[in-house]
This record gives structure tokens, C-alpha cells and sequence, in this order.
């Protein structure tokens, strides 16, 4: 048989195995968002390619990722903080915190105290702060990265203008 036309052959093969099921929308549709120019989709993609970035080093170097990361982050700005007061801040589910919190306890970077009403303040241990202190320039990277080339200015600027979208989006959510 013809090379070529064993080829063509199997051409029409995964066509046929790959064609749209009867009632397939084919072609894209005439409203669709304009993907390089739709705000929301570009933060997406930002965010996750930072936190795909931050959470690959910091499992290559600590065993870590970036929820743990950003739990030992939180505690470092507020011990004592609760797991609630940490998902809280995060803006993370708890059973996220909880996770990482078991996590952080098994290796020995947290303590935790009795509080009110059955609460759980955290602490880092004295291995925990080392490894904030360790993580945080794989974190900083991330901001140097995006930040490269823009004055101090225009990143106060920038960062207060990602607040006021933040405080709108969460008033939107009501």
C-alpha cells in the first residue's frame, strides 16, 4: 500500500473518531469575551501563574506549598491568630487552613495554646520562623517579577487600585 495513502487513510480515521456529536456548536460563538483584553482573565492567569511558580519552588526546596506557605505568612504578621482568623485573612476555606495546620504541626513549625471558648491560638516554633524567613524570598520573587521595570509609585498605585477592586468585587458579592 501507498505511504501516502495509508497515511490519508488514518487521517480520516481520527477525524471520524474526533468529529462533533450531532447538535455540536462548531464554530465559536459571536459574543464570545475578547480573551487578551477581559481584565478578570488576566488576573487569573497572573495569579496563577505566581502561585504555580511560588508553590514549584517551594515544594522543590522545603517539601512545602503555598498554602503552607501562606499559613506560616499569616501567623508570622498575627500570632495567636485562630485557624478561623487565618481563613479568614487568607480568604481561604478552612478546611484549606486545616490542612496545612496539621501539616505545619507534624514538622514542628506551630504551637498551639488553649484560648476562649475552645479557640486555638497558633504560633510558630523557633522552626517555624526559620522557615518563614526561608520561604519568604521564593514569595518576594513572584512580586519582583511582576513589579520589574515599574516605579515605586506605580506600584503603590498599582497595589491600591487591586485593593479598591477587591473591596468592590467583595461589596458586589454581598
Amino acid at each position: 500500500m501507498d505511504r501516502a495513502v495509508e497515511t490519508e487513510g488514518a487521517a480520516n480515521d481520527a477525524a471520524r473518531r474526533h468529529a462533533a456529536p450531532a447538535g455540536a456548536v462548531t464554530e465559536p460563538l459571536s459574543d464570545v469575551l475578547e480573551p487578551d483584553g477581559f481584565t478578570p482573565r488576566l488576573l487569573a492567569l497572573l495569579s496563577n501563574a505566581l502561585v504555580w511558580r511560588e508553590s514549584h519552588e517551594l515544594r522543590r526546596r522545603f517539601g512545602l506549598g503555598t498554602n503552607d506557605w501562606r499559613v506560616i505568612s499569616a501567623i508570622a504578621t498575627r500570632p495567636g491568630a485562630s485557624a478561623t482568623e487565618v481563613s479568614d485573612f487568607l480568604d481561604v476555606n478552612k478546611a484549606v487552613v486545616s490542612k496545612s495546620v496539621n501539616t505545619l504541626l507534624g514538622r514542628g513549625m506551630l504551637l498551639l495554646s488553649d484560648g476562649p471558648r475552645g479557640s486555638r491560638p497558633m504560633y510558630l516554633s523557633e522552626d517555624g520562623a526559620e522557615m518563614h524567613h526561608l520561604m519568604r524570598p521564593v514569595s518576594v520573587r513572584g512580586q519582583e517579577i511582576i513589579l520589574d521595570g515599574v516605579s515605586a509609585a506605580e506600584a503603590e498605585r498599582f497595589n491600591a487600585l487591586l485593593r479598591d477592586m477587591l473591596t468592590r468585587i467583595r461589596a458586589d458579592a454581598g
